[in-house]
C-alpha cells in the first residue's frame, strides 16, 4: 500500500526547515587521529556543516532527491562556508538568508570518549537559525515542493517556532506534505510543557512523525502521558499522521501505519566512532525509500543500514552516503550476518 503521495509535477522533492550549524569534532585522518579521549585533551578538530535537518538534505540529496532549505545564517565567513558547501551538494538556497542582527551559527564541539560514549558541548547564544521570521516564509516556495520537513528544534524559541508554524499552515493550504522530525534537543527550551505544547500542534498536522519514544512522551507529555507505542500511533493516526516512526536506539524502530500495520527493523551491527549522526542517516534513507515508491519495511532496512554506516564516520555531512554505497553495505553485512540481521 501507498501511504503517501507525492506530487511530480512540483520542481523540489522536499524543502527543509530548521537549523544549519557548524560541527566540530575531533580529527581522524590519516594525518591526525585524535584517539578516543575527553574534549579538554583533544587538540585538532575537523569542521563540517551540522544540524539534523541541514544533514538530513545532504543525505536526501546524495540519494539524488532534490532539496531545498528555509533557514537563517550568520552574516559572515561561516555563512558563506555553510551556503557555498549546500549549493556545491545542489540544495537550493532561494530561502536561506542572512541575520542582520549580528546572530551567529550554532556551533558543536563533540566528545568521543568510547564507541559508545559522546557528548557534544553547544554554543547556543543568539543562534542564527532561530531568527528565521515568519516574513521568510513563503507560500510559493512551499508550494514548490512535494513536501516540507519540519525540525523540532525550530519550534524552540521565537520567531522561529511562529516561523516555522507558519509554514505547517501554508503547507496544508498549498497541498504540501509535512514531516515532523521531534529531533528534540535541549538547548533554548523553557521547559517541558512549552515543549509539548508546540511539538503536539505541528505532530496533529503532520503526514509523517518520526522520533524516538522519548520524543513522543515529550510531545504527548499535556496530550496523553504514559502511553506506549501503539497507543501513540494511534493517537496520530486519528489526526493527519499516514506513517508514525518510533525509534528505540540500538533496540530498534517501528514504523505504524494508518491501515494498522507495523513493520520493525535493528540496527546493522557496526563498531561505532560515535553515538551521535545515525538518526539523520535513517532519516535520509528511510524519505529516500519513500520517494522510490518501497514497501515500508524495505525503507526501514534502507534507514538502518544508513544509520549504522553513520555512527562509524567521524562526521554527519560529509560522510552521508550514496544509494549504491548504502545497498553494497547491506549486501556486505547479509553475507557475514545472515540475510534477516536487521529485520525482526
Amino acid at each position: 500500500m501507498k501511504y503517501i503521495e507525492f506530487d511530480n509535477t512540483r520542481p523540489l522533492d522536499i524543502i527543509f526547515l530548521g537549523r544549519i550549524t557548524i560541527d566540530f569534532n575531533p580529527a581522524y585522518s590519516d594525518e591526525v587521529k585524535e584517539e578516543f579521549k575527553p574534549l579538554k585533551n583533544v587538540h585538532y578538530f575537523e569542521k563540517f556543516v551540522g544540524g539534523s535537518p541541514a544533514n538530513l538534505a545532504c543525505g536526501v540529496t546524495k540519494h539524488g532527491l532534490k532539496a531545498g532549505f528555509i533557514g537563517k545564517v550568520s552574516d559572515d565567513q561561516f555563512g558563506d562556508y555553510v551556503t557555498e558547501y549546500f549549493r556545491e551538494k545542489g540544495i537550493d538556497t532561494t530561502c536561506v538568508s542572512r541575520c542582520t542582527g549580528g546572530q551567529k551559527l550554532g556551533l558543536t564541539f563533540t566528545e568521543m570518549l568510547s564507541p559508545k560514549e559522546s557528548e557534544i558541548l553547544m554554543y547556543r547564544n543568539a543562534a542564527a537559525d532561530l531568527q528565521l521570521s515568519m516574513e521568510d516564509i513563503s507560500e510559493a516556495y512551499i508550494g514548490l515542493a512535494k513536501t516540507i520537513l519540519i525540525s523540532g528544534t525550530a519550534l524552540s524559541e521565537s520567531p522561529s517556532r511562529e516561523a516555522a508554524i507558519k509554514a505547517v499552515l501554508l503547507a496544508k493550504k498549498v497541498g504540501t506534505n509535512v514531516i515532523f522530525d521531534i529531533d528534540y534537543r535541549p538547548y533554548n527550551w523553557k521547559n517541558e510543557d512549552e515543549i509539548s505544547m508546540y511539538y503536539s500542534m505541528v505532530a496533529k498536522e503532520a503526514d509523517i512523525i518520526m522520533g524516538s519514544r522519548e520524543e513522543f512522551d515529550l510531545t504527548e507529555r499535556l496530550i496523553r502521558p504514559g502511553m506506549i507505542d501503539e497507543e501513540s500511533a494511534a493517537y496520530w493516526h486519528s489526526h493527519n499522521a499516514k506513517i508514525v516512526v518510533i525509534k528505540h536506539g540500538m533496540k530498534g524502530s517501528t514504523a505504524y501505519t494508518i491501515d494498522g500495520q507495523k513493520f520493525s527493523i535493528k540496527p546493522f551491527p557496526v563498531t561505532a566512532r560515535k553515538g551521535f549522526g545515525g538518526g539523520d542517516g535513517y532519516g535520509s534513507a528511510f524519505i529516500y525509500g519513500l520517494y522510490a515508491g518501497w514497501d515500508i519495511i524495505d525503507c526501514l532496512e534502507f534507514g538502518s543500514a544508513e544509520a549504522s554506516m553513520m555512527v562509524r564516520a567521524n562526521n554527519c555531512s560529509d560522510a552521508l552516503p550514496t544509494t549504491e554505497e548504502v545497498r553494497a553495505f547491506i549486501a556486505e553485512e547479509k553475507a557475514q550476518y545472515g540475510e534477516m540481521i536487521a529485520r525482526v
